[in-house]
């Protein structure tokens, strides 16, 4: 996997995808596994014997920053407990209509950011697009004071970019940001659940925060969720706008038909999320149990890798696979992963993203990269322009 996390290979990873998944299972140097096959990622997403907890009793591995992980790293019964709590404040059938309530908001947002491009030149989508409306949407519903955003953006950073830390070239310098990026936001959701706590206001945090269920949250439990949200809320849309403007730019005819059809962002959105995937893959899965792939056993105690991008390039389940084709028919892509870990912010993500492309494509002229490839983040798991500029003739007011 150290290949994955050269930043050389972040602008093209396929043909490294492509190598990996010739194999049905891959014997990593550190004696992990990984796998890139489309049914054997799928099947393993939904394996009980294939655990999310990096720290299960079968391989201890390494304490990140503290004993109690967020939901999405831990196994059931915990797991499923503590994503039941957390959905109550998100999603149905406790809060049905949460996610399309902030559509008014984000179309707000939308038109405030183009409207700050300008009139004619160049802009930067990821600077002055691509991130501060995600960042924006999840402040207001999470509950997070948007003036904290130049705070907490560093601290942010440094923890996305330590993500599978030993595939990186500068691996113990990213642990040391990572951790200090960890603890730092640990340290100031700590303080905003105390707020919350004394002054409720009705965000998914203080709902968590003043919830007096018999199974609420501790504050542990609270804080750690809220560094997951926080971040998970804004980093894969960031990546997927980002990525999907590029995406776009690449492909004028795509981008003329989305202009022409704006319902067709629907199938645009679900191709970006197979063709060029925010989540790369899934690293630090272990198996609890001997898991025998085509021959080869996964030993208990095994750290196993899930490529997502290879999988949702797999040309046995998908057609002309390195074709952008949002008209493709049976697109259940991996985008946001499958199974009981399925993306808890799915649903936020996709709306975004659907109204910021069709705002896009609607209202720039003549938009074209200035910079292609454009230079990449560096996170290996997370993947998506850091910054992408893009010229144009004009922008519309509306």
């Amino acid at each position: 996997m150290r290949q994955v996390g050269e930043q050389a290979n972040r602008p093209n990873p396929w043909p490294l995808y492509a190598r990996l998944r010739q194999d049905r299972v891959v014997r990593l140097d550190e004696g992990s596994y990984a796998t890139g096959r489309y049914d054997d990622v799928l099947a393993l997403l939904h394996d009980p014997r294939v655990s999310s907890d990096p720290h299960t009793p079968t391989d201890p591995g390494d304490r990140i920053i503290m004993d109690i992980m967020p939901f999405i790293d831990r196994d059931p019964p915990a797991h499923d407990r503590l994503r039941r709590v957390a959905t109550r404040f998100f999603g149905p059938p406790d809060s049905p209509g949460l996610v399309t309530s902030q559509e008014p908001e984000i179309r707000r947002q939308i038109d405030t950011l183009i409207g700050a491009f300008p009139e004619s030149g160049e802009v930067d989508v990821v600077d002055g697009f691509a991130y501060p409306l995600p960042v924006a949407v999840i402040c207001r519903l999470l509950g997070v004071p948007a003036a904290d955003e130049p705070q907490f953006r560093g601290w942010a950073t440094q923890a996305v970019g330590g993500l599978d830390a030993a595939n990186l070239e500068d691996s113990e310098a990213a642990v040391k940001r990572r951790d200090e990026g960890l603890l730092a936001l640990f340290s100031y959701l700590g303080e905003l659940v105390k707020k919350h706590r004394g002054s409720p206001d009705g965000s998914m945090l203080s709902g968590l925060a003043n919830d007096d269920s018999a199974d609420a949250m501790t504050d542990m439990d609270l804080q750690v969720t809220g560094v997951m949200l926080l971040i998970a809320g804004h980093e894969t849309t960031v990546n997927l706008i980002a990525n999907g403007t590029l995406t776009l730019l690449r492909n004028p005819d795509a981008l003329a038909r989305l202009r022409r059809e704006p319902g067709w962002v629907v199938p645009v959105t679900e191709e970006l999320l197979r063709f060029e995937p925010p989540l790369q893959y899934l690293p630090n899965r272990a198996a609890l149990a001997d898991i025998i792939i085509d021959g080869t056993t996964i030993a208990k105690g095994s750290k196993l890798t899930l490529l997502i991008a290879a999988a949702n390039r797999d040309p046995g389940r998908f057609a002309d696979p390195d074709r952008f084709d949002p008209d493709r028919a049976d697109n259940q892509h991996l985008g946001f992963g499958s199974g009981l870990h399925y993306c808890f912010g799915a649903p936020l993500a996709r709306v975004e993203v659907q109204l910021a492309l069709t705002a896009l494509a609607s209202r720039l002229d003549n938009p074209r990269l200035t910079d292609d490839p454009p230079p990449y983040r560096p996170s290996p798991v997370l993947r998506g322009p850091l910054h992408l500029p893009v010229a144009y003739d004009a922008r519309r007011t509306r």
